[in-house]
């Protein structure tokens, strides 16, 4: 097996959520098995069909199959990961065929289709980013503030590409280092702006207003600026560089509340965001088509 990229990755079939994680190398998904039984059995204890199944297809003298089955540490409804059974493409249609559904041709499209995608996208990776743009909008996001998001998704990879090179290690040290840069420029680690937004597992970045986000990707910007031209050596060194490029999105932030007198920082989250969008929205389209040529009151306050 290849590196793999992203083992928090998911995929939905029918609105269910599926795990899964990319082999760079191969160029294959590997699928949660136990996600997979639960969206087309219906059962409320996948584990213990997949535990029988198993039994059954080594009876079968699937043993070839049996044996090769993996596992990968996947993030679990507890926010914690476990080493969970993955399959493959081909695996999984093998283990579909002893699964009597109404929903396995679908789902074997759906297979064809998430496998298809993920290759274009490797060829073009613009084709991400039209994807992501479509799952925004879809969820009620404006078209202003997504473009904010995609951009703010490049500015990320960019510093983390940029960790990588400086030997800093994904998963928890990279989990320091954003922890670095957000108490800089917010004043906060990331767990207590989660707090402070009422968010859980949900993306905190999906839940920023667009001030907050341009200050995230200034904080992130300066400090991969800052990394490449002082070239930090050790671990110690990369959180110096970490603080220095969020102290100075701190400091902007600063400067625009005491201009503004208003935090820039808020507890409002995404839902609130789309309501303001749906209000607007809303309040436009109850404007009488005549009002637009109705006389200008020219002492009305602006």
């Amino acid at each position: 097996m290849g590196e793999l990229q992203n083992n928090d990755a998911i995929q939905l079939f029918e609105d269910k959520k599926i795990r899964t994680a990319w082999d760079e190398e191969q160029e294959e998904w590997y699928f949660s098995i136990v996600d997979v039984i639960a969206v087309l059995t219906g059962t409320e204890n996948p584990r213990r069909y997949w535990s029988d199944l198993k039994r059954k297809l080594k009876k079968e003298g699937a043993v070839e199959l049996y044996e090769k089955i993996v596992q990968l540490k996947m993030l679990s409804s507890d926010g914690k990961k476990y080493k969970t059974d993955v399959a493959n493409t081909e695996q999984l249609l093998r283990i579909i065929q002893s699964i009597p559904s109404p929903k396995a041709e679908p789902f074997k499209a759906w297979l064809a289709m998430v496998g298809r995608e993920r290759i274009e996208e490797t060829i073009d990776p613009e084709q991400t980013i039209d994807r992501a743009l479509e799952t925004y909008l879809k969820k009620g996001y404006s078209e202003e503030w997504v473009h904010q998001r995609l951009l703010a998704i490049r500015i990320r990879n960019e510093l983390t590409d940029e960790w990588k090179r400086r030997g800093v290690e994904k998963g928890k040290e990279y989990a320091i280092l954003t922890d670095e840069i957000s108490r800089a420029w917010s004043g906060m680690t990331t767990r207590q702006y989660k707090k402070l937004k009422g968010l859980k597992k949900e993306n905190l970045r999906d839940n920023m207003s667009d001030l907050e986000l341009v200050l995230t990707m200034l904080a992130e910007a300066t400090t991969t600026e800052i990394s490449k031209t002082v070239k930090p050596a050790t671990f110690s060194e990369n959180q110096k560089v970490a603080q220095k490029g969020g102290s100075i999105a701190g400091n902007t932030r600063k400067e625009i509340e005491e201009t503004t007198g208003k935090p820039v920082i808020t507890a409002q989250n995404a839902n609130d965001f789309r309501q303001l969008v749906t209000d607007i929205v809303e309040d436009a389209a109850a404007i009488p088509e005549h009002m637009g040529e109705m006389p200008v009151d020219e002492n009305k306050d602006e």
